[in-house]
């Protein structure tokens, strides 16, 4: 270990090692090896498929008219460049913390403070959106088999065009995910295994029942809305693809991380896009774009759909609105999944309390950090609108799909005898493609998002100035290091002030 650095701009550039990362002290040095391929790739269609085409639609349509195919495939081409990209940074560095711990290893720390914030911003605002399109399902399926919806006052957040009270489903579905999370990783992957297959299969009949009423009349004026319209909503859609990034963040709960990681992000890649075209297509086939923003369609559209299809008959959209309410609660647990590990991460670093490098020594989860993210997200959940979330998730996830691809490039110069199960094909093209792509979609977020996501990143970096770079696990080596990620290494301990594990 070389000297601590004691200067600002020392202490800025240092980056986190590759193989035998010191840890924070009083930090934990790893969690469980429980996950395999087939689930850790469920995780990403998890965290993905649900959030995008039960409820985006309603929202990205308006935007762009029928192009909005046009917008999904430009969503899905920059998406498939960082996915690619995240491959070989998850074969690379098979560690928890996403983006954040691939920055540290390539860019330095005060970049991966930044970065950080983005995943922190990304992860709290997808979830709290999920959970508020979940509760519009909820009031939907409630109406369709009793009749009865709850009260306005209990189901809106307090300011808005409509405001109520609380939106208290959206805040009940985090509790919800917050104690599967505290049982266990392995009981949260195979819940969330019957959810997506579950999810899958419910999307399947909406397309099979869609085509049925599909014509081509529905597209004309494809390019209405024109180049704006499109970019627009390709930066609404984007957030969409965030599961990508969760599967990275599970790096030190998988096993065999280094070709599993990579396996599974690709899978993910591959089932989420195939699906995302499918209903998107025969949505915009079944209907006009000008009725994508309707009031009516506004909570549930994809059940409204299918009631306007069957003349009125509800059992398609009872179905698709029970698998819409079972579904996307996968999407709030893998979501939240994401956020405690890469708070965790930060924490064996040292640029975060201990508290949040803590593990519960029979379930071995953060569950101090599964409680402060449900309270966090819970609160934004109830009391805040879903308008004003979506674009502040995009501009999170595209800094972090930057970050990663330009790390790849970085690391292949720095580090090019590395070991790489897998490798960015077409390199060095490839991901300086995905930058482009990432930069053209942030190219249609509006100028609010982008003071607010200003101001968070500020307070973030200030925050790593006052207190995170003096508590660096890079100052004094801390207590040991974290555990090498070969394969089958389950409960993997570290003696703190040594190399020796046991």
């Amino acid at each position: 270990m070389s000297a601590p650095a004691t200067n600002l701009t020392s202490q800025m550039l240092r980056r986190r090692p590759v193989i035998g990362a010191p840890v924070a002290h009083g930090a934990s040095d790893h969690l469980r090896r429980s996950i395999g391929t087939f689930q850790l790739t469920l995780f990403g269609v998890g965290a993905t498929v649900g959030t995008g085409i039960f409820i985006v639609l309603q929202q990205a349509v308006p935007k762009a008219g029928p192009a909005v195919l046009v917008s999904f495939v430009v969503a899905g081409i920059a998406a498939g460049l960082s996915a690619i990209c995240y491959a070989e940074m998850a074969a690379a560095v098979p560690v928890s913390g996403s983006t954040y711990s691939y920055a540290y290893t390539t860019m330095g720390e005060f970049i991966a403070m930044g970065v950080a914030a983005c995943l922190l911003l990304e992860y709290g605002v997808s979830m709290s959106a999920t959970a508020v399109g979940w509760s519009g399902y909820l009031n939907k399926l409630l109406e369709n088999l009793f009749g009865w919806r709850l009260p306005h006052a209990l189901s809106a957040a307090p300011w808005g065009d409509n405001p109520g009270l609380i939106n208290l489903p959206a805040t009940v579905l985090i509790i919800m995910c917050a104690l599967l999370l505290i049982r266990g990783a392995s009981e949260s992957a195979a819940v969330n295994t019957v959810m997506v297959l579950l999810k899958l299969c419910v999307l399947g009949m909406f397309a099979a029942i869609a085509f049925t009423a599909f014509t081509t009349d529905h597209f004309a004026g494809f390019w209405d809305k024109g180049f704006g319209g499109i970019t627009a909503a390709a930066s609404t859609i984007f957030f969409t693809f965030i599961g990508l990034d969760a599967v990275s963040t599970a790096g030190d709960e998988v096993k065999n991380p280094q070709k599993t990681m990579p396996r599974a992000i690709l899978g993910a890649l591959i089932v989420v896009t195939s699906i995302y075209i499918l209903v998107a297509f025969a949505g915009l086939g079944t209907q006009s774009a000008d009725e994508f923003g309707s009031d009516e369609q506004a909570e549930a559209g994809l059940s409204v759909m299918l009631t306007n299809i069957l003349h009125g008959q509800t059992w398609a959209s009872t179905v698709l609105a029970v698998g819409a309410v079972i579904s996307i609660f996968s999407v709030t647990l893998v979501v939240m999944y994401g956020q405690t590990r890469i708070l965790f991460a930060m924490g064996r670093d040292g640029l975060l309390p201990p508290m949040f490098a803590k593990v519960n020594p029979r379930t071995m989860t953060p569950v101090n950090n599964t409680i402060v993210v449900a309270a966090v997200t819970g609160t934004l959940a109830g009391f805040v609108p879903l308008d004003y979330l979506w674009d502040l998730v995009s501009i999170g996830t595209l800094v972090a799909f930057i970050v990663v691809s330009i790390g790849v490039i970085i690391l292949r110069v720095r580090e090019p005898d590395l070991p790489r199960s897998f490798k960015v094909p077409g390199y060095p093209v490839t991901p300086i493609l995905s930058v482009l792509a990432c930069l053209f979609v942030l190219y249609g977020l509006p100028p609010i998002t982008w003071l607010w996501f200003s101001i968070w990143v500020a307070l973030v970096l200030a925050f790593y100035l006052i207190w995170s770079r003096h508590h660096s696990a890079l100052n004094d080596g801390g207590d040991g290091y974290i555990p090498g990620a070969a394969a089958g290494e389950d409960d993997v301990m570290t003696t703190p002030g040594t190399e020796e594990t046991r």
